[in-house]
């Protein structure tokens, strides 16, 4: 596969609103040892995408600043050391950055192949959301069959992901939405109820289930101890964002009198090693539910390359509904 030396990219130009990001022309990454080069299909939309346009999540020091987490594709190049992956095998992966481009660099551990039956458009949609849920659910909170799970942005990527693994683990699946819309695609999607939470409040409604097991929120703010009263005795809770705010006033009392476990991570931080060990795990348990029928991601919009700014847009309204991708090539 040719591969050229300049490609085309979206870049943040400056923090600020979608509008910051435009179109430029930067140099094809070189893959280093144990390393592939993607020629990106499509790439995937997410919170964080948003957060570092907005100046608020900066990329590691060794990563691409070009936005995007996540891609689909096929492989141009490979580096020094890989083993699993030839040129032109077709992948979907999880990237440091660089997402948002013609070509994308990432570790060869931290590519799967694409699902059977599954097309690029639905594989870019894996990587980040499966990785985060996975680990932040199972291999974090422990979440077991039978178990009563709360997940709030329930109709979110991240949620509707979640609801469909929980499901598929055994749990009991209950999910927070801010509309009667939302809250059909969960129940839809396998969750036992979700709550409207501009006029339903999950504490109360939680109560009479005997209160969750296991929350993953990303929220946080006033959500905090209101998570901690929804929570049953010795109860998990699993934080990976702060939409609304990290800081709030907590009764710590109530922790170790129900002996309950705060908790949390996020992902693009941590080392190479770890999140292939999660991309592991995401293949041997995630990719079987896809292949019975148990999961699928919720896809909401596609958008041209060049038309990042309506994507970022889209995210961040009210209306979206799942998962976000840009197109960059067939």
């Amino acid at each position: 596969m040719s591969v050229p030396d300049a490609m085309l990219a979206i870049e943040i130009t400056q923090p600020g609103p979608p509008d910051v990001l435009a179109p430029c022309s930067v140099p094809v990454p070189v893959p280093g040892h144990g390393q592939i080069l993607i020629r990106v299909a499509y790439a995937g939309v997410n919170r964080p995408d948003a957060l570092q346009r907005a100046g608020a999540y900066n990329p590691p020091a060794n990563a691409s600043p070009l936005p995007g987490l996540e891609a689909s594709g096929h492989i141009a190049a490979i580096g020094p050391g890989v083993t699993r992956w030839m040129v032109g095998d077709a992948v979907c992966a999880l990237l440091p950055g660089g997402g948002y481009a013609e070509y994308a660099l990432t570790a060869a551990d931290h590519a799967l192949p694409i699902p059977e039956g599954m097309g690029l458009r639905e594989a870019a949609c894996l990587p980040e959301t499966c990785f985060t849920v996975w680990s932040n659910m199972v291999m974090r909170g422990g979440l077991k069959a039978g178990e009563r799970f709360l997940v709030h942005g329930g109709s979110s990527g991240i949620g509707t992901t979640a609801i469909q693994i929980a499901r598929a683990l055994g749990a009991r699946v209950f999910a927070t939405a801010g509309s009667d819309k939302k809250c059909a695609v969960c129940t839809d999607l396998g969750a036992e109820a979700a709550f409207n939470y501009n006029d339903q409040d999950f504490v109360t409604e939680m109560k009479p289930m005997g209160g969750a097991n296991l929350i993953l929120d990303m929220v946080g703010g006033k959500y905090l101890p209101r998570n901690i009263r929804t929570l049953a005795d010795e109860g998990r809770l699993v934080q990976i964002a702060f939409l609304t705010g990290a800081k709030v006033e907590l009764n710590f009392a109530e922790l170790i009198i129900r002996r309950l476990t705060i908790t949390g991570s996020t992902l693009r931080p941590q080392s190479d090693l770890a999140k292939a060990r999660i991309a592991a795990q995401v293949e041997h348990h995630v990719w079987p539910m896809i292949a019975r029928g148990a999961f699928n991601p919720v896809m909401d919009s596609e958008y041209p390359l060049a038309e990042a700014p309506a994507a970022h847009w889209r995210i961040e309204s009210p209306g979206h509904i799942g998962k976000i991708v840009l197109k960059v090539a067939e």
